[in-house]
């Protein structure tokens, strides 16, 4: 006759159904007092009871025994649970690259089974597609979500901790418009009365797409002495700039002056028609019933002032209208030091890496170096 089990070493059964053996221990508590019952199964008994006495060292250990929690289990927990308080648009993008490219790639891995080196075989994979950039936010977003189930006693280690991120592809570049492109974009922009303004002011200002559609009426000061604008506020979460040293109040070349006049005139025009006043939604850029304009709104519009120019609208973004600004000005002589501050950058690190084009070393200032070479 076989010997009874001691307590806590689980019990082993045949199952006629399954035609396998069944061993159970108990594995303590849930939190709503209900008792966690461990199972494993095999197809003999030495095997059902080699599972269970590992099922149980592990317990014993504290490690976790959820081994059917998967990646994709923890990716989903870490987007409901992780993400509150983000801004809608980060939570918009983690969701999507979770759902497109973490979760399909490794969400039926057991989370307690993943290793590094599946982890760095779909980093490479990736990179044959993905920018280092995308490559980051995927990276990140399996860690967290592996960091969150470990908190939970759900997974022993992070091994996406352990792993390096590969090089991915690289991303268009930035380009900057030449001093001839300059003046053919913004002759055709004075052929689009809804978009000349907002080019005007772009390329000779400097100033990001996200400040130009949370700018008001309020922040314009067209007759001031100088006439100036406060890029103080963005379309960012809570209204806040990029950056601390983003927030700074320019001098408007006289182009910009004319080109906001008569953008004001135009908007009055169109409020009268409609019963609306301008302080009703007061901003500066916005659609024709005055609400906010989107990314998608700028990129139509811009690239149809692109194509009007004889240049390819699928070649030009918006916030190159910004790239051309800092380009611009250092072939005119401008210090670098200068036209970081002019751009609301903290150093002159990214604006010599990322936005500036020509280097040339004579001084001028901003607004009467535009007036001479764009008047």
């Amino acid at each position: 006759m076989a010997a009874r089990r001691s307590n806590g070493e689980g019990g082993l059964s045949w199952n006629e159904t399954r035609q396998r053996w069944i061993g159970r221990a108990s594995l303590g508590y849930n939190a709503d007092g209900k008792r966690r019952i461990g199972t494993v199964s095999a197809r003999t008994k030495t095997e059902a009871k080699n599972k269970l006495r590992a099922l149980l060292r592990v317990h014993e250990d504290g490690l976790p025994t959820q081994r059917a929690y998967t990646v994709g289990d923890a990716v989903e927990a870490w987007l409901v649970h992780g993400l509150v308080g983000r801004d809608p648009n980060t939570v918009a993008n983690r969701t999507s690259l979770a759902r497109t490219h973490v979760i399909p790639g490794l969400g039926k891995r057991r989370l307690a089974e993943l290793t590094t080196e599946e982890v760095d075989r779909w980093l490479a994979d990736k990179s044959a597609t993905l920018s280092t950039d995308t490559l980051r936010r995927l990276l990140s977003i399996l860690r967290q979500s592996i960091r969150r189930a470990q908190a939970r006693d759900l997974v022993k280690r992070n091994v996406a901790l352990l792993c390096d991120l590969p090089k991915g592809q690289p991303g268009r570049p930035s380009k900057s418009l030449t001093l001839e492109q300059a003046e053919r974009l913004l002759k055709a922009a004075g052929d689009n009365p809804t978009m000349n303004a907002y080019v005007v002011v772009s390329l000779l200002t400097g100033a990001r797409t996200e400040e130009l559609r949370a700018l008001t009426w309020s922040r314009v000061r067209l007759d001031g002495n100088p006439p100036t604008i406060d890029l103080w506020r963005s379309v960012r979460a809570n209204g806040d700039t990029k950056t601390t040293k983003s927030r700074r109040t320019l001098e408007l070349p006289v182009r910009c002056i004319e080109a906001l006049t008569k953008h004001r005139d135009l908007v009055e025009k169109q409020g009268a028609e409609s019963g609306r006043q301008l302080e009703e939604f007061d901003l500066v850029f916005s659609t024709t019933t005055g609400t906010p304009l989107d990314p998608a709104n700028v990129r139509r519009a811009f690239r149809r002032v692109v194509a009007a120019a004889g240049m390819d609208p699928m070649s030009w973004t918006p916030r190159e209208l910004r790239h051309s600004f800092v380009s611009l000005l250092s072939s005119s002589g401008m210090p670098i030091e200068d036209i970081a501050h002019l751009v609301g950058h903290a150093n002159t690190r990214v604006t010599e890496l990322v936005y500036r084009k020509e280097l040339r070393p004579v001084l001028t200032r901003g607004a009467v170096a535009m007036d001479v070479f764009l008047p």
